[in-house]
């Protein structure tokens, strides 16, 4: 179960990485294109808040596999990563965008996956 656990951490904090970088290092035009036009809803500073969180959220899920230390920081950064989540879903279900809602049950489900896993395992 452990090695399932970190597959799953390794695997949310890639791609919320990836996620993070892009909503931090692209201007809101071109995260328009790439993401959607949610975006019209978020000033350019709030999905710069999003993705730093995004970031975090990685390092969080990733950091005490490294350092040996901190291991109560998993579950916290997978419980910040399900509300990223929460707020996700409700925004494309509002959109109607069902392919973007799947996508996001997924994430969150994994995320609170880990939540248990850590926590309870």
């Amino acid at each position: 179960m452990n090695i399932t656990l970190y597959i799953a951490q390794g695997l949310l904090a890639f791609m919320f990485l990836m996620a993070g970088i892009m909503k931090v290092t692209k201007n809101k035009e071109t995260l328009r294109e790439k993401l959607g036009d949610w975006t019209d809803n978020y000033t350019e500073k709030n999905l710069k808040l999003i993705g730093l969180l995004e970031i975090l959220g990685a390092i969080g899920m990733v950091l005490p596999i490294f350092i040996s230390a901190l291991a109560i920081l998993v579950p916290i950064a997978a419980i910040g990563i399900a509300m990223i989540m929460v707020g996700a879903l409700i925004i494309h279900f509002k959109r109607k965008e069902k392919d973007k809602v799947i996508v996001n049950l997924i994430l969150l489900f994994l995320a609170l996956f880990i939540v248990v896993g850590r926590l309870y395992i």
